[in-house]
């Protein structure tokens, strides 16, 4: 080797390693493309390059030298995936802007870009050395360059994850305010002020939905062109959030009015309400995570808000409760706390209700020392209004028992006292009967009730005669009674369709036949046995359905 060779050789290497000082000094990606281009470029005399680096599955120029913007923008778009040396469309691209060099960047990773060199200023071809040189200057480049990009993406993961950790903080603390106000517009407004402060945006709007309602919480945009436009666009089902691009095709008159994006408030899967924003003050994008975070917050102000309606409704829930309890109360309290005694009848009665008021009346009278009455009538329906016309009826009844009184022409005007006082087409069942309990003779009217079993010596009668239930039309043909004498032993069942109605869990009724085959049997049982074993039949039938009527039950024994 000559000395003018080793000469060479000794620059070659002194220059290789104050340029790998160099780039390493620092992990700018500018720094260090503006570095290797200056020195690949000074190396071989050339006034024109540029470095191009993988970005997003294509190479990207990042640095330039000696070219023009027109000529930059004709750089082709090249695959990363390929050997882009190899690639025609990078051939003519170098011909066409007398690029005379091309080598790629190899990192341990790859591919990682590709460096293009101009002429020399000699006019003279780039050699085998030159190219080798080349190599050697762009794999030492290699290592300082995707140290700087791994930082570059580390800096962007850390900043994206320093914003998410400040937005998670936000939302924590948010939560907690949300969670302290009980009135929308509160609501509304921190929600609002949230996304001033985090977004600056100038337009905004807040709207709720509850059934077929639409709440307009807050607005910035014009309520009423906005209300009709909500109503006409149906943002009931929006279920996902809507880009600026997405609002202006799906929602052009939204759009028009100035809304960029489109966020649903979402409660278990239902769209609740949504938050339309406009622009941005700095004219910024809305970003993916922005989107996320309205989202969270608008999720945790429909929270607040239905947290808020849920208590209210427990709130009055609880006080009709505590009302119908009330209710109750005085509905038990109308009917018999004691059943009177007599010489020679047993009397047993039940009443169960299907909710906590009901519509069944029964009632045992005593009128003088010889004689008592037996009603028993079901309004139909069950709930509040029917115990307040049971609550009539019984009003009725114990007003009526305190004269002389006739049973035909009784039933008679009872029937025209309830025409008169109902209007929504309820109607009332009704039996009552004065029995004597010396002579044990009873006159009974049935107006349209199920039918009271008489049974005697293993057969049963059924006492069937009267006339129209009450409270359909006033009474223009009388009620008829019916006398009976009552001997000993006999039983007469009184009850209203809960019991013959009483279904289990297969759908199947209880039926008259089966209480008439039960009431056969237990005749040689005392009034309150033959009760509570018709009670508990019907119960072991239901098999644990639930009660789908109110439950009447009168036993008469003659004894």
């Amino acid at each position: 080797m000559t000395e003018t060779s080793n000469l060479k050789l000794k620059r070659n290497l002194t220059s290789l390693v104050e340029f790998s000082h160099a780039i390493n000094s620092s992990f700018d990606l500018e720094f260090i493309l503006n570095n290797v281009l200056l020195t690949c470029l000074g190396k071989f005399l050339s006034i024109k390059g540029l470095i191009a680096l993988s970005e997003d599955g294509k190479y990207v120029i990042k640095n330039s030298k000696g070219l023009s913007n027109s000529t930059i923008d004709k750089f082709p778009v090249l695959p990363d995936d390929h050997d882009p040396l190899s690639n025609n469309k990078l051939k003519n691209f170098m011909e066409s802007s007398n690029l005379s060099a091309a080598e790629k960047i190899v990192s341990s990773d790859g591919d990682i870009g590709i460096v293009c060199l101009g002429e020399k200023l000699n006019k003279t071809d780039y050699t085998e050395d030159d190219l080798e040189f080349l190599k050697t200057i762009l794999n030492i480049s290699a290592t300082a360059i995707q140290n700087s990009i791994r930082i570059n993406q580390l800096q962007s993961v850390n900043r994206e994850l320093d914003s998410r950790i400040q937005r998670l903080s936000s939302l924590f603390e948010l939560s907690k305010e949300f969670g302290l106000f009980a009135e929308s517009s509160k609501v509304a407004k921190l929600l609002v002020f949230s996304l001033l402060g985090q977004f600056l945006v100038s337009k905004f709007a807040i709207i709720t939905f509850e059934d077929d309602e639409i709440h307009i919480l807050d607005s910035k945009f014009d309520k009423k062109t906005l209300g009709e436009e909500i109503k006409h666009c149906d943002c009931k089902h929006i279920t996902s959030s809507l880009n600026t691009e997405d609002v202006k095709s799906e929602y052009p008159a939204l759009c028009k009015m100035g809304v960029n994006i489109i966020v649903p408030m979402e409660l278990q899967g239902k769209t609740k309400g949504v938050i339309l924003l406009g622009a941005r003050i700095n004219n910024q994008p809305y970003s993916e995570s922005d989107i996320e975070f309205i989202y969270s917050v608008g999720s945790l102000a429909i929270i607040s808000l239905e947290n808020k309606r849920l208590f209210t409704e427990e709130l009055e829930k609880r006080k009709l409760e505590e009302e119908l309890d009330l209710a109750r109360e005085i509905q038990q309290n109308l009917l018999p706390q004691k059943l009177p005694e007599f010489e020679n009848f047993e009397v047993a009665a039940l009443n169960m209700s299907s909710k906590q008021v009901g519509g069944d009346y029964y009632d045992v009278i005593n009128l003088d020392g010889n004689r008592f009455c037996t009603a028993i009538a079901d309004v139909s329906g069950k709930g509040a209004p029917a115990s307040l016309l049971m609550a009539n009826i019984q009003a009725f009844l114990q007003v009526i028992c305190r004269d002389g009184f006739n049973l035909e022409q009784s039933t008679g005007l009872i029937n025209d006292l309830i025409s008169a006082n109902t209007s929504d087409g309820r109607f009332i069942t009704f039996f009552w009967s004065v029995i004597n309990d010396h002579t044990r003779e009873m006159t009974y009217v049935n107006a349209g009730h199920n039918p009271p079993l008489l049974i005697r010596n293993g057969e049963i009668t059924k006492l069937k005669k009267g006339g129209i239930i009450l409270g359909v039309m006033e009474t223009t043909i009388p009620y008829i009674s019916e006398k009976i004498q009552l001997q000993k032993d006999d039983v007469i069942i009184l009850f209203t369709d809960g019991i013959s109605e009483a279904m289990n869990t297969r759908g199947e009724e209880y039926s008259d036949e089966k209480l008439e085959k039960k009431a056969i049997s237990l005749t040689g049982y005392p009034a309150k046995e033959i009760l509570t074993k018709i009670k508990s039949d019907v119960s072991v039938f239901s098999e644990g359905a639930p009660q789908s009527d109110d439950i009447t039950l009168v036993v008469i024994k003659a004894i």
